[in-house]
């Protein structure tokens, strides 16, 4: 889905066959735009309708890769967590992508998310490579697998930290969140490296 924001510039937004969230009221968008300066691809943020009181959702485009997107993303949580005048306790962050079964906006939440710029210590990672590939404490397995693993779980789920490829496309890491989402777990911290 191409999307379009004030100034006719656009964003390829990551498609999916499902939406996690179908509306939101009372937001901000925020746009993240994917540049070339040579063979150097960079990222520009445009945050000017950013209002904190507000549920913010994050456009951003799908061929931008986590190491560059994830530093802005984590500026603006920071910026949003720490603000103290104009806060809003109840308003979120959300990411935007394509419902490309329903042919609308949908929209992923990620408020409570930490992200981190470096690896877990954790015993017990679960990695979503470049690939697409999934590794669960270095041993390569399936989605399936994986899915089958982590429902018989159960509550010791915290235990989990999910990791990502700092080079996989921003596209792939959401096709990745919806996969987690779909999973009932929540995370609190993310490793991009």
């Amino acid at each position: 889905m191409l999307f379009s924001c004030g100034n006719k510039e656009d964003i390829l937004l990551p498609k999916s066959n499902v939406s996690i969230v179908s509306n939101v009221v009372d937001h901000s968008p925020i746009y993240i735009f994917f540049r070339t300066k040579g063979k150097d691809t960079l990222v520009e943020v445009n945050r000017k309708n950013s209002i904190i009181s507000t549920n913010w959702i994050l456009n951003i485009d799908k061929r931008l890769p986590l190491r560059l997107v994830i530093p802005e993303v984590m500026k603006l949580q920071e910026k949003k967590r720490y603000e103290v005048a104009h806060k809003n306790e109840l308003a979120e962050n959300y990411y935007s992508y394509a419902d490309s079964i329903g042919k609308n906006m949908a929209f992923l939440p990620f408020t409570k998310v930490y992200y981190k710029m470096d690896k877990p210590m954790s015993s017990f990672i679960v990695f979503f490579s470049k690939k697409n590939k999934v590794y669960v404490d270095g041993i390569l397995g399936t989605r399936e697998e994986l899915k089958h693993f982590l429902t018989s779980f159960n509550d010791e789920y915290k235990m989990i930290r999910f990791g990502f490829d700092k080079n996989m496309s921003y596209g792939t890491y959401i096709q990745n969140e919806i996969f987690i989402q779909s999973l009932k777990i929540e995370t609190e911290e993310e490793f991009i490296y």
